[in-house]
């Protein structure tokens, strides 16, 4: 085994020995909780709660509990009614949705179409600047004939304008809000903004005039740690209830031991992959970027790295999507397959080496461990991997203007919907146009990409995107790894927790807490 696998297995025996002799010091420092707040530890502040703007994971998660959506997501990702009732498209260039009466904003005020129609206005003409104003580039105009009803006019056939409006994508605010919404948000969800300080919490109290079904929790406190260790400690003391998705396997496995907490596991949305620079002489040949999934085991990095706490991926898309295809290209590990295609590439084993490759990854702990794994898999193939690390926001530089040969990063929420194909694999989305860093250009797939855009009919489009898949399994612009798992530790105060597969916060919604 090389030394640099025996030193990371090493230091992360010390780590979970040290984390473990930490927790054993808080056993008499326990603190009583507030019965009344449940104090859930995220890992960062969110940058903007306007729910038109903010697009990371701590803004989109909490904005779901203020805000509402046209539209909801259920387990399976399929829409069903939010604020909308129903909806149809009574031609294949309109939408039409058909509000719920009685919807009253946390302010008082009621909630209508001009509301709905001003939300939208605001990304179309420029009124908010938003990176979210580009998914509703297909629509022309928002019309409101009525308190109740709006119609969405649309330039050309855009069957995901539907999830375009769905929770998680962008809630109704106030008609006239401007920029102040970042700071006093103000919206018609279940919980309603108190108070916020930058890196330090985010507090939210019950809506008691919601028009759904209750919230059961007075208030809930989200505390800002950024350490995984503290984050711990916090919880095992008793002054924090709840973390999701925030310790690594290593951790969640020892707190598991802890008879005041439970740790509650789903099968998750979160995906991981490999993804290669197809302007690259080596990784542009497709028999390269194949021979390398042949290489590549993921059975021992699934269980050693993650603790069996991730599954198998075979697509960008999770298996919970209605549009995910199993029957496409597997890779399951074959040093001979990877060896005849290396061959035929014209990459001969010289001195039991191939050629030279690197990836760069981020300085975070669990990357670099994979990374290393990885450097010795590939090294059976006489692929030599040098390994390159950086601070997140150069590595995310790099990665953005395609300055690598390959990386690894997940897709967290983004995913659910085959709306990624055309954000990640279009050949119009090169940076700083979209997310197809790798320079993937195929024209079957961009094909592909607007036709199911422009089809409305779901088993049509079920259709397109199975063949999708299947030819992106085959050329492999990303390698797919695996899905985590959503882990979620909490108190047993804590009552009636369920998971979902988003990972999003929507439990808070329907836990209590026991008194």
């Amino acid at each position: 085994m090389p030394n640099s696998i025996q030193r990371e297995k090493y230091l992360r025996i010390m780590f979970v020995a040290a984390f473990v002799t930490a927790l054993l010091a808080t056993l008499s420092c326990a603190q009583r909780p507030d019965p009344n707040t449940l104090v859930m530890i995220i890992e960062s502040s969110p940058l903007n709660l306007d729910p038109r703007v903010g697009l990371d994971g701590p803004s989109e998660r909490i904005d779901e509990l203020i805000f509402d959506a046209l539209l909801r997501r259920d387990e399976h990702f399929n829409l069903i009614p939010g604020l909308a009732e129903r909806w149809e498209a009574p031609d294949t260039l309109s939408y039409v949705f058909h509000l719920r009466h009685g919807v009253k904003f946390h302010d008082g005020r009621p909630l209508t179409a001009r509301d709905v129609k001003w939300t939208f206005d605001s990304l179309l003409q420029g009124k908010i600047s938003s990176a979210k104003a580009g998914s509703y580039k297909y629509v022309a105009n928002v019309e409101t004939p009525d308190d109740y009803t709006v119609l969405f006019h649309l330039k050309e056939p855009f069957a995901t304008l539907p999830w375009n409006v769905s929770e998680g994508a962008c809630g109704i605010v106030p008609y006239g809000s401007g920029a102040e919404m970042t700071a006093k948000p103000i919206g018609s969800g279940p919980f309603r903004f108190v108070s916020a300080a930058q890196d330090q919490e985010v507090v939210l109290a019950r809506n008691n005039d919601y028009w759904g079904e209750k919230a059961k929790l007075q208030s809930v406190r989200f505390l800002i740690v950024p350490d995984e260790n503290t984050r711990a400690l916090e919880l095992r003391k008793g002054s924090a209830d709840i973390v999701s998705n925030g310790f690594s396997a290593d951790v969640s496995t020892v707190l598991a031991g802890d008879k005041n907490l439970e740790v509650l596991r789903q099968p998750g949305s979160v995906y991981a992959y490999l993804a290669f620079n197809l302007r690259d002489p080596i990784l542009r040949d497709v028999r390269v970027r194949q021979a390398f999934a042949y290489t590549i085991d993921r059975k021992p990095l699934i269980e050693s790295l993650w603790r069996n706490q991730a599954r198998p991926a075979y697509s960008i898309l999770p298996p919970q999507s209605w549009a995910y295809a199993d029957n496409v290209p597997h890779y399951e590990h074959d040093l001979v397959k990877a060896g005849q295609l290396l061959d035929a590439a014209g990459y001969p084993l010289k001195n039991g080496v191939r050629f030279h490759i690197t990836m760069k990854t981020s300085t975070e702990a669990s990357t670099r461990l994979m990374a290393a794994v990885l450097q010795d898999q590939l090294a059976t193939a006489g692929i030599a991997l040098d390994i390159r690390s950086f601070e997140p926001a150069t590595f995310m530089a790099d990665v953005t203007k395609g300055a690598f040969q390959f990386f690894s990063l997940r897709w967290i929420g983004g995913n659910q919907d085959p709306d990624i194909f055309e954000f990640v694999f279009h050949s119009s989305k090169f940076p700083p146009n979209g997310a197809n860093r790798g320079f993937y250009s195929n024209p079957r797939v961009d094909a592909l990409i607007d036709e199911g855009r422009r089809t409305l009919d779901p088993v049509r489009r079920k259709v397109i995107y199975t063949e999708l898949q299947q030819i992106l399994a085959t050329d492999l612009p990303y390698i797919n790894l695996w899905y985590f798992d959503n882990v979620v530790v909490h108190r047993r105060r804590v009552l009636g927790l369920t998971l979902n597969p988003a990972g999003n916060y929507d439990f808070l919604k329907t836990v209590e807490l026991a008194q």
